[in-house]
């Protein structure tokens, strides 16, 4: 260690909390984050992180993809760019969705360093301390966590088999509270894994347009169905109230962190405003690259291949549990996504319940962790079955039971 390094080390205190505002005493460490630093030894089992497959990372059309943009655009790659994003990459984005009905132009569209960011920026152009959002229960811990910081308050409402109760939101709306937003998850839900069916989207819509409510519909897994038909998006429904967000993460991969939001362009001013004070703008050279790899037709490709397999280590998770699991235990079939959502019997209590599943190797998240302040989700638990092959998903699963099973008796 040299001297200057011994000097860092023994800096004293100066007592920081202390100079800290006001809103970071809401501020809490992502629940997920902490337990991925145990799925990081290559001996854990892990159900826990929201990660896509690594195998099936298209690694080689990345590489075709650089050296392509540095051969025929190298001094724009490397430059500051637009705020609101790479123009010909909103474009593909927006004939992309016009696929299911969002018909909207590039400038309804701005690029951010993936979906947590745009949920960050959302708290900072909406949310004044008190303000309650409207969200589901259980809900996206992301979002929790993004507008805690703000000082939200969360008004939460129960999901069923198909995702939120709407009949619960007049009731939610009557209270003191200033109400603005209800963000919601309408496919594949996360953690709950449900969809919302046409009917409660008209309903929901309605309601939103009676109370003048904004919509946030976040849709990371639209791509990722692997059963049933498409279901109407909300933007479709009310594009006038709605704020929509999606992602690259789960269909390319998670570390590009490139996403977007689409809005109406009034309030896109807003988002660019918002977004320049954070980072001037989402790197250029990532979403050229990511252009490159759309506009050569590879993605709708490599969509099918993620839904083939990722349906088949969905089945087997769903099998094991059958086989494995305590008879008491249920869970949710998703029709696509990422995650299924069990409950455990009302013996065991996931929270303490994830230290026995460590001893045996196997991490999942529990369920509090996705209700605001932690009140729920005391038997619940979120698996994730894009990341294991399905080899380990049985074996982790069949741990899980037997760990279950110790506990019981």
């Amino acid at each position: 260690m040299t001297n200057n390094d011994e000097l860092i080390t023994q800096v004293e205190d100066i007592g920081w909390e202390k100079r800290l505002a006001q809103r970071t005493r809401s501020m809490k460490p992502s629940f997920i984050r902490e337990i991925l630093k145990f799925t990081a030894r290559p001996e854990i089992i892990s159900f826990a992180g929201g990660l896509p497959a690594p195998e099936l990372f298209p690694i080689r059309e990345f590489g075709e993809a650089c050296k392509e943009v540095l051969r025929t655009h190298g001094e724009e790659a490397l430059q500051y760019g637009p705020t609101e994003g790479y123009q010909p990459l909103k474009q593909f984005i927006a004939e992309m969705l016009s696929k299911y009905g969002i018909l909207v132009e590039t400038d309804n569209i701005i690029m951010t360093n993936g979906s947590q960011q745009a949920l960050d920026l959302i708290g900072k152009l909406f949310i004044n301390p008190g303000d309650c959002m409207i969200t589901s229960a259980p809900t996206y811990l992301g979002a929790l966590q993004a507008w805690e910081s703000y000082e939200a308050r969360f008004c939460p409402i129960s999901v069923d088999g198909g995702g939120i109760i709407i009949d619960d939101l007049p009731a939610i709306l009557e209270s003191d509270h200033e109400h603005k937003l209800i963000y919601v998850l309408p496919n594949f839900h996360n953690p709950a894994g449900t969809t919302m069916p046409l009917e409660r989207r008209e309903r929901l819509v309605e309601i939103a347009r009676e109370h003048d409510l904004v919509i946030i519909e976040d849709d990371p897994y639209g791509e990722l169905r692997y059963e049933g038909e498409y279901i109407t998006p909300i933007f479709r429904l009310a594009p006038e109230r709605t704020i929509y967000l999606s992602t690259f993460s789960k269909t390319l991969t998670p570390g590009i962190r490139l996403a977007y939001v689409v809005s109406p362009k009034t309030i896109i001013t807003r988002f660019i405003q918002a977004k320049q004070g954070a980072d001037l703008h989402t790197g250029t050279f990532v979403q050229m690259v990511v252009n490159d790899i759309c506009q050569r037709g590879f993605l709708r490709q490599h969509v099918k291949r993620l839904r083939g397999v990722y349906s088949q280590r969905r089945d087997m998770m769903m099998d094991a549990i059958a086989e494995h699991w305590p008879q008491e235990c249920t869970y949710t079939r998703p029709k696509g996504g990422l995650f299924l959502w069990a409950q455990a019997p009302e013996q065991i209590k996931t929270r303490e319940f994830i230290d026995k599943a460590l001893e045996m190797n196997v991490a999942f998240v529990p369920g509090f962790a996705f209700y605001p302040g932690g009140e729920g989700g005391d038997h619940a638990m979120r698996l994730n079955f894009s990341y294991a092959n399905e080899e380990l998903i049985n074996e982790g699963i069949y741990r899980l039971g037997m760990a279950m099973k110790k506990e019981l008796s």
